[in-house]
Formats: C-alpha cells, sequence, structure tokens
C-alpha cells in the first residue's frame, strides 16, 4: 500500500482559495494548531470552515481567511466564546451557520456515511431552527414519539 502522509507544508499546499476544509478537535483540544499556523502564513482565503471550534477558527477568521463558518460553537473553554471570533461575528464579516453540537455531530454521521440527511430530535425548540431556514422537519417513520419514550424508558428500567 503506497504511503499517504504527506509533510506538513504538502498538505497545507493542497489547500486552495474557496475550499471548504474541515479542522477536527473539540473548542481548544486536539486541534491541528501547526496546520492551522501553517495556513496562515498563505494567501488563502474565502474557505468555508466546519469545526466545532476553538483557537484554530478565532486565528483563522482574525487573519481574514474564512467567508463561511459552519460550527456548534467557537469557544476556549475557560472563555466562553473566542473574542477574535466574536468580535468578527459582531462586525457581521462572516457568513454563518450555527447549529446544535448534536446537529452538528449527526450531520458529520451523515455525510461520513454519504447520506443526504440522518433525522435527529437535537435542537428541537431551541433557536436553531429560526436561525438556519433551509434546515426542514420531518414526519417520523416511526410510529409516534410517545413510542419512543416507552421505549427508552423500558431500556432505563432493566
Amino acid at each position: 500500500m503506497p504511503d499517504k502522509r504527506l509533510e506538513l507544508s504538502d498538505a497545507v499546499a493542497s489547500i486552495k482559495s474557496g475550499m471548504t476544509i474541515g479542522i477536527g478537535g473539540w473548542g481548544s483540544r486536539r486541534k491541528p494548531m501547526a496546520f492551522v499556523r501553517e495556513l496562515l502564513r498563505t494567501d488563502v482565503k474565502d474557505l468555508t470552515v466546519v469545526s466545532l471550534g476553538g483557537p484554530d477558527v478565532g486565528l483563522l477568521v482574525a487573519a481574514g481567511k474564512v467567508k463561511k463558518l459552519i460550527y456548534g460553537f467557537v469557544s476556549l473553554d475557560s472563555i466562553p466564546l473566542d473574542p477574535l471570533f466574536t468580535a468578527a461575528r459582531e462586525r457581521g464579516e462572516l457568513e454563518l451557520q450555527e447549529y446544535d453540537e448534536g446537529m452538528f455531530v449527526t450531520g458529520l454521521r451523515a455525510g461520513a456515511s454519504r447520506l443526504s440527511f440522518l433525522p435527529t430530535l437535537a435542537g428541537i425548540g431551541s433557536d436553531v431552527l429560526p436561525a438556519n431556514k433551509h434546515l426542514k422537519t420531518v414526519k417520523s417513520p416511526i410510529r409516534t414519539t410517545s413510542t419512543l419514550r416507552f421505549r427508552r424508558s423500558a431500556w432505563m428500567s432493566r
């Protein structure tokens, strides 16, 4: 099997302006910060970034690299909102799609499974639906929610 590893500079060189990139990790943990710093040194711009954001998003936004952000949150853990991201958001510099964490992870699972959507109850009753007009609710093919509650209760009582 061929070696698929790349030098960091080669990996970053594959990123072009206007691309969509996903950045792993959770908030400020397990972020590929060496990759982010290398990306900051390029002239790449107009990126769509998909991330449970932390300092990676804040730095890329502050450097003017991000056009659109698809995210569940952008946090520095002990600091609830990354200040660089917050400032750009308040200035209206970004196109944003903000999701509930559960919806965000379900969307990633759907994409990884090559599905056009994956139903979830996450986000129902929150401001996520009104803020994202492209999201739709669908009628469950499984009898009723009371059936789901019954099943969950039965499992929990074992």
